[in-house]
């Protein structure tokens, strides 16, 4: 066990030590206000306060841990090896900087409290991060910096002996709608076909006629290729199904088809399900409450898991919706357009609300990456490039890497050509040295 002193046991220390040293590094961790219960400790210690106490591994503790609500934060980015951080310290201290108050600003999302740019969906967008901005989107520094502190901790201490952690994925299919043709109703399908019609999209209407017909498999019913690869892996999938109402944002399948209910039962006979929550009931807690038992309905068991539609998040609020249904995970921390690691993690952690400065129950585990930002890069040769690198960066500090496709990505359009060779690399990456 790891003890640390410090002068106040504030719950942002508590919170942010906990989760470098227990969730990534794998070691209790116990805090003391008392020098000689300190001095008695035989074990892992250090402190961590404004002054040194003696020669023991010593941090030099920035103000943010013991501070209450949001301030106005000086932040100056600098080169630490090979990567970067902020809260310099110099060389008085046991480590260059404080990686416990760098990783509390980033993992809760301190920056999505304070003033910012919204895009049309009213979203926290990757260009307006720190991270971008600074140039370290495309790196877990938070783990990065908890490996630095286990290897600056391993010198003083070198009979310790670390836990070792292994590289895992957690592959997310998200279906905002099961099928492009299929299960539409009457209405939609007449609309349907007329718009393809006044907009010439033959090729459209011809495969809309073939599939209603029977006559051809529906584009994005992908669902038997998704089981099939599930079979072969040990890492299970996780499929988030919108079953909220038709609106101008969702035009998912009515969640009242006996077809569709028996879509997501024979899915979840083999992959884990969860909630894609729809764009109206993201600030609608009793529109949210009945998705949520409409789909508890369907599964017959507690709803674990939650996605936002258009991967939205308003801070602190979506949070302390999901925290009242009592929904343990989710999995909208991430962005749509650009790959990288939005709250500097690839370890899941605990959502701390700024406003209440307390720790929830909320486990947020973040995606690194989503199909449409991989439209970027033209050929499947930069794709593959792309995504090797991503896979790299969370390899390094043996996270778990959590990329999200749709179930029509798999089927056979055109943009999505090669799709399924980059989502084998991914299945095949943790059997790869």
């Amino acid at each position: 066990m790891l003890l640390v002193y410090t002068h106040k046991i504030s719950p942002r220390l508590n919170y942010i030590f906990k989760h470098i040293c227990t969730r990534i590094l794998g070691v209790k961790v116990d805090f003391t206000t008392k020098i000689e219960v300190f001095i008695a400790h035989g074990d892992l210690k250090m402190s961590y306060t404004k002054q040194q106490l003696g020669n023991e591994f010593f941090i030099k503790s920035h103000e943010i841990l013991f501070e209450q609500g949001l301030n106005d934060i000086d932040i100056h980015i600098q080169d630490w090896e090979n990567t970067k951080c902020f809260f310099y310290l110099g060389e008085k201290s046991s480590m260059p900087f404080d990686i416990f108050s760098a990783s509390f600003y980033l993992l809760s999302r301190y920056e999505e409290y304070l003033p910012h740019v919204k895009d049309e969906y009213g979203r926290f967008t990757a260009t307006e991060s720190l991270a971008f901005k600074a140039g370290f989107l495309h790196q877990p520094v938070v783990d990065i910096w908890a490996y630095k502190f286990r290897e600056a901790l391993q010198k003083q201490f070198p009979e310790f002996k670390f836990p070792e952690r292994t590289y895992k994925i957690k592959p997310l299919i998200d279906v905002p709608s099961a099928y492009n043709y299929k299960l539409k109703g009457i209405m939609r399908t007449m609309g349907g076909s007329l718009k393809d019609f006044v907009r010439l999209r033959l090729k459209s209407l011809y495969t809309r006629f073939m599939v209603l017909l029977g006559f051809r498999h529906d584009p994005y019913d992908t669902f038997k290729y998704l089981i099939n690869r599930q079979k072969t892996s040990e890492f299970k999938f996780l499929f988030f199904f919108l079953i909220g109402d038709y609106s101008t944002y969702d035009k998912g399948i009515n969640p009242n088809k006996k077809k569709f209910v028996s879509l997501i039962k024979h899915v979840g006979d083999y992959c884990r399900i969860g909630l894609k929550i729809s764009y109206f009931a993201l600030e609608d807690d009793v529109l949210l409450k009945k998705e949520k038992q409409r789909m508890e309905e369907i599964l017959n068991t507690n709803l674990i898991a939650s996605r936002q539609s258009f991967s939205k998040l308003n801070l602190p609020e979506t949070y302390r919706n999901l925290i009242a249904l009592e929904i343990k995970e989710d999995y909208t921390m991430g962005y749509v357009n650009h790959i990288g690691f939005r709250a500097g993690s690839c370890t899941p952690f605990l959502f701390y609300d700024l406003d209440y400065e307390v720790q929830t129950p909320l486990k947020i585990v973040p995606y690194h990456l989503m199909d449409y930002a991989l439209l970027k890069q033209r050929s499947l040769l930069d794709k593959k490039k792309v995504l090797n690198g991503i896979i790299d960066a969370v390899k390094q500090v043996d996270g778990e890497f959590v990329p999200v496709f749709h179930n029509y990505t798999f089927g056979d359009a055109k943009r999505w050509e090669g799709y399924k060779d980059l989502f084998n690399l991914i299945l095949e990456s943790p059997n790869e040295v």
